[in-house]
């Protein structure tokens, strides 16, 4: 068996369409097990491998905007990227210790010859834990470039609960 036979596009039979199906395709578990492997394929495909939370989603949608969080003693900051949206696309709510952030992203063509897209278009929401010792009357949010920064300063009870403990060797 040479290296071409493995691939399924290199090879023609006699009325010239490629032959995609070889002898051994025919077998119903082998089908299976492929249908199987496509299924997952599909369904992972766009998943950041590279970040053990699977942060972002690619074209679902689903974890996107990317996000960035930082937390100090006095608040937490929350940075998200939102490309080619405007401040009235993006709403902020913060409820019950869970930061939120909703919008949708409309197109900006209506190109229906366009055969492939790489980029989001539609509803979003990023629901984000910030915990409840957050004063929630002092939250602000700013807007700059397709950049949302919101940030939470943290009560004076979650400014004393910091403890440092001591790492030994």
């Amino acid at each position: 068996m040479s290296v071409r036979d493995l691939i399924p596009w290199g090879r023609s039979n006699g009325d010239q369409l490629p032959a995609l199906f070889r002898d051994g395709d025919r077998d119903p578990f082998l089908s299976l097990h492929r249908e199987v492997n496509k299924l997952f394929d599909d369904a992972f495909r766009g998943f950041d491998t590279r970040s053990p939370a699977f942060g972002r989603l690619g074209a679902s949608g689903v974890g996107w905007p990317s996000v960035e969080i930082s937390d100090n003693d006095k608040e937490i900051k929350v940075t998200a990227e939102v490309p080619g949206l405007s401040e009235k696309d993006v709403e902020v709510f913060l409820s019950e210790g869970v930061l939120t952030l909703k919008g949708e992203k409309h197109s900006e063509t209506e190109d229906r010859e366009r055969q492939f897209s790489e980029r989001f278009y539609g509803q979003f929401e990023r629901r984000i834990p910030v915990g409840l010792e957050v004063e929630e009357d002092k939250v602000s949010a700013r807007f700059k470039n397709g950049v949302l920064t919101i940030t939470l300063p943290k009560t004076a009870k979650a400014q004393t609960q910091v403890k440092r403990i001591e790492v030994k060797s």
